[in-house]
């Protein structure tokens, strides 16, 4: 006959308990990380705090690297979920698209600047390429930009955009975390932005300062944002109609401004 101890100990763990565990662990980890950095992520630390063996931790995400994979995974799920509650908010408030672009920007800024530790294992492209987390928050940013050129501020394609916008991003906070904690300026960020901003947003209304692009591309660009959700075309017709735009964009892109027809 089964004791009850040798009972529990045969029947294998239920998806909720596993989970648990890993959630434990990902915690544990997470908070050894905002204190001590990745150094002070051991698995002996991590198996402490979390109540667990450390073999547990081996099995559930195979090492180390696989561990802070989970952590940053988890980190930058939640704040991407932040981010995307407030583009909802702005986009249901019809706040101006622009200024909702500046403050995912900042929200982004601040984020890697307050989680030095995650923001760079995030930041190393052969763990970022495949996250679901880092996935939706370029979504989020398509979207962000989706909206700019809806209102016909965007210079350039959206995916280049996109591109420039996330790069410089990365980059940005890199570069202040990259100075000593006590000199560090955040305003480097500020600068960034502007710069990118000059580059793929045309200037605001009234702005002195004359848009650099041609006016048929921005309007092509414009109405490229929109395509896909024309009621009156047929989904063949806006495939067509994205493609004449394309190669729109494409012709003004290399025709140097001021050029005849």
């Amino acid at each position: 006959m089964l004791t009850t101890a040798c009972y529990h100990r045969s029947v294998p763990d239920s998806p909720t308990s596993r989970d648990d565990v890993r959630t434990r662990i990902v915690t544990a980890a997470a908070e050894l990380l905002r204190q001590d950095g990745a150094a002070g992520v051991t698995t002996r630390a991590v198996a402490e705090r979390a109540g667990v063996q450390v073999p547990t931790i081996y099995r559930s995400f195979g090492d180390k690297d696989g561990l802070l994979d989970a952590v940053a995974e988890h980190a930058m799920t939640e704040f991407s979920r932040t981010k995307a509650a407030a583009a909802r908010d702005a986009a249901e408030r019809d706040a101006d698209p622009v200024a909702d672009l500046r403050d995912g920007w900042d929200r982004t800024i601040g984020f890697g600047l307050a989680n030095p530790d995650l923001f760079v294992i995030m930041s190393d492209p052969r763990r970022g390429r495949g996250s679901p987390a880092v996935a939706a928050g370029l979504r989020l940013l398509e979207e962000r930009l989706r909206r700019v050129a809806a209102v016909g501020r965007l210079m350039v394609r959206e995916q280049e955009a996109v591109r420039l916008m996330h790069a410089a991003g990365t980059g940005a906070v890199l570069a202040v975390l990259d100075e000593p904690e006590d000199e560090r300026d955040p305003t480097l960020a500020d600068a960034v932005f502007d710069a990118v901003m000059s580059r793929i947003v045309t200037p605001a209304p009234g702005d002195e300062r004359a848009p650099d692009v041609p006016p048929v591309r921005t309007a092509a660009l414009t109405l490229r944002a929109v395509a896909a959700d024309l009621p009156a075309l047929t989904p063949a017709e806006r495939m067509v109609l994205a493609e004449w735009l394309d190669r729109i964009v494409d012709d003004e892109t290399d025709r140097p401004p001021g050029s005849p027809d």
